[in-house]
């Protein structure tokens, strides 16, 4: 199962080398090459050129890519070449040698503040990802008689959790899955998230109902909102119950987009009764009936989006045509089915604005079963 879509040429959470990836190979051959350059030049040239003052930008770009020591052996051979006679680019008038050094010493300098600089980065990057982790956690591939795939982007770049989340849990009751979109996404919605996942991973042990979990985490919205002043905090959010052999599933969404029945090669959203969204204080008003029950076939696909995917649009305004397109990604295999889809998505809008989650459900092959 994979939890991360491979990275598109137009996925914006590529992290590039100006945003702390290693630089690419043609910014560390770029002084190496440049002062080869001149030397070239100046060989081939009948008539002495001036263009030693060239040799003076290489120790800046060794910045960019070496560290300190490196960055001092490429300014000292700067300063040798200078003194080469066969060179001619010492002569007075065409560069100041005096200034070159002076430059390769700050250069120098700067390049040890950088190298300290990126490894304190690098360990604060590595904090940070091990904490958004331990809030939510890398699905497994399979949880009881279901296989799992999900995937997430955060509209905040540089993050790996923001308003939305989802989860697929094994309780007394059978597999209980959640997803859902708290107000507001990036940093701001992560303790919202980290809640919500937090009770629902108590209700799915000791709840007996859908509707019993939805009115937890509604309380628990509640709670929290009651503590902040002026927080009026909301989320949307569907819920499924797998039976204890996969082939029914229940269902209850509460403002979130209902799931999509991926089956014969069609795909079509499931027609449950919404109820409102979590953090409003109607727990108490639920409807008796616990969801909707959807019978389930060999290999039927159950696959929910927020509203990152559903609500996305192009520059000119066309929302991206999920149903349309799901049934022609879905002949691949499920587990990879999230993947191919971020990749249709990014190819229809060009750039995400908003968080993005989707997570497939499938009721096992008896194969798999038999393995588990």
């Amino acid at each position: 199962m994979k939890t991360l879509a491979p990275v598109s040429r137009r996925d914006p959470h590529r992290r590039g080398w100006l945003r702390g990836a290693p630089p690419p190979r043609w910014v560390r051959v770029l002084p190496i090459a440049l002062a080869a350059a001149v030397c070239v030049a100046t060989l081939l040239s009948p008539n002495p050129l001036d263009i030693g003052f060239l040799l003076g930008a290489i120790p800046p770009l060794a910045v960019l890519s070496y560290g300190p020591l490196t960055t001092a052996l490429l300014g000292g051979a700067v300063v040798a070449l200078l003194s080469v006679p066969a060179f001619q680019l010492d002569h007075p008038g065409n560069t100041d040698l005096e200034t070159v050094c002076f430059v390769a010493v700050l250069s120098v300098l700067l390049s040890y503040v950088r190298s300290r600089r990126d490894a304190q980065l690098d360990l604060e990057r590595t904090v940070a990802e091990a904490a958004q982790r331990a809030v939510v956690p890398p699905l497994p591939e399979q949880v009881g008689p279901v296989c799992c795939a999900g995937l997430y982007r955060a509209a905040q770049r540089g993050t790996l959790v923001g308003g939305d989340f989802f989860d697929v849990r094994r309780g007394p009751r059978g597999v209980r899955a959640v997803m859902g979109d708290v107000q507001g996404h990036g940093l701001a919605a992560v303790s919202t998230v980290a809640a919500l996942l937090g009770s629902f991973r108590e209700a799915v042990l000791d709840r007996p109902g859908l509707a019993e979990i939805v009115a937890a985490l509604d309380r628990r919205l509640v709670v929290d909102s009651a503590e902040v002043r002026h927080a009026e905090l909301f989320a949307t959010a569907v819920l499924l119950e797998f039976a204890r052999d996969a082939r029914s599933v229940r269902l209850m969404t509460c403002g979130h987009p209902p799931p999509i029945l991926l089956r014969d090669g069609t795909a079509r959203e499931i027609a449950v009764t919404p109820w409102t969204p979590l953090g409003l204080g109607l727990s108490d008003g639920l409807p008796p009936q616990d969801g909707h029950v959807e019978r389930l076939r060999p290999g039927d696909v159950l696959f929910l989006a927020s509203d990152g995917v559903t609500e996305a649009r192009n520059a000119d305004g066309t929302f991206y045509p999920l149903l349309d397109r799901l049934p022609r990604l879905a002949d691949h295999e499920p587990a990879v089915l999230a993947d191919h889809v971020l990749a249709d998505l990014l190819a229809h809008c060009g750039t995400i604005r908003d968080d993005v989650t989707m997570l497939v459900l499938t009721p096992c092959p008896p194969e798999v079963r038999e393995a588990e």
